[in-house]
């Protein structure tokens, strides 16, 4: 499908959404956490998605099934990957939390080829493995093997948290059923009644309520960055395919390492702009479109 005007608009808006998500983490992250703040984006993002459902009126999920698919969807792209994400920011930057989770759709080749019949992978796409491991690597560098220190241990989290969202990537399918936003609302229900408990036996209740620009940073990530994220996400994934929506994954560490560097001081680099070159370069062979153009001239 080729994208006009109005998807390109829909896809840099989602990208600043989605990079401006680790941004936001960190600033939250110094009155709440991690798992505090993971309840709070579901919850309020489960609000969201709900109130377009029930305005436009789309079936609901009835059956045991139904729910059982939604809680697991919920476990794998919500509150697994979510907890690490915002665990993982405690030891690293948003900035370089983007790029190692820029690495989602290259472990989805992986994962997709080894459980689906449909969906294996071809030379292009084991290439583009390949260099989005060397661009971890890169990332990473020799430091991983002098031990494990919260560096390293933040970096392994968000890969952790990447390797999450690909078997949703599969999982997913099975939603298909659903309305887009009606998965979307389930899926963020389901994660919240996973994190309820777990946040509150962890964590505990907050001794105080965090200040008035953390409250807006907590509502922000729950309403723009997850539940106006994921009505973009739908739409696009509607009217531009899912190939076209895999750019996404390039365009938010761009986002994310911008608004760091601009507001927060962080350093933006050459491992940085090296590992991210190499992993944009295995998202073009994932994709495949570049190579098939090539082929054809």
């Amino acid at each position: 499908m080729r994208m006009g005007a109005a998807e390109w608009t829909m896809m840099l808006a989602l990208s600043l959404l989605w990079g401006g998500t680790f941004f936001f983490v960190e600033i939250a992250l110094t009155e709440l956490g991690p798992l505090t703040l993971v309840l709070g984006r579901v919850f309020f993002g489960a609000l969201t998605l709900w109130g377009v459902v029930l305005v436009s009126g789309a079936p609901l999920p009835r059956s045991l099934t139904d729910l059982r698919d939604l809680a697991v969807m919920g476990l794998l792209n919500n509150a697994i990957p979510f907890t690490l994400i915002f665990w993982g920011q405690v030891w690293i930057t948003g900035g370089l939390a983007s790029v190692l989770n820029a690495t989602t759709p290259i472990f989805g080749v992986i994962v997709a080829h080894l459980l689906t019949r449909d969906e294996k992978a071809t030379p292009a796409r084991t290439a583009g493995v390949v260099l989005g491991v060397a661009g971890v690597a890169v990332l990473v560098g020799p430091d991983a093997f002098g031990g494990l220190d919260g560096t390293l241990i933040g970096q392994i989290a968000i890969l952790g948290a990447a390797i999450s969202y690909a078997f949703a990537g599969v999982f997913g399918r099975r939603l298909k059923r659903f309305a887009p936003t009606v998965a979307g609302a389930g899926m963020l229900t389901m994660s919240t009644l996973i994190m309820l408990p777990v946040a509150l036996l962890v964590e505990g209740v907050p001794a105080a309520l965090p200040g008035l620009g953390v409250i807006v940073v907590w509502l922000t990530l729950g309403i723009a960055c997850t539940g106006l994220a994921y009505i973009l996400y739908f739409r696009i994934l509607a009217t531009a395919g899912a190939t076209n929506l895999l750019l996404v994954t390039v365009m938010i560490p761009p986002s994310a390492m911008g608004l760091g560097v601009i507001f927060l001081g962080e350093a933006f680099t050459l491992s940085m702009l090296a590992g991210f070159a190499l992993i944009f370069l295995g998202l073009l062979c994932v994709d495949g479109r570049v190579l098939d153009r090539f082929h054809r001239t």
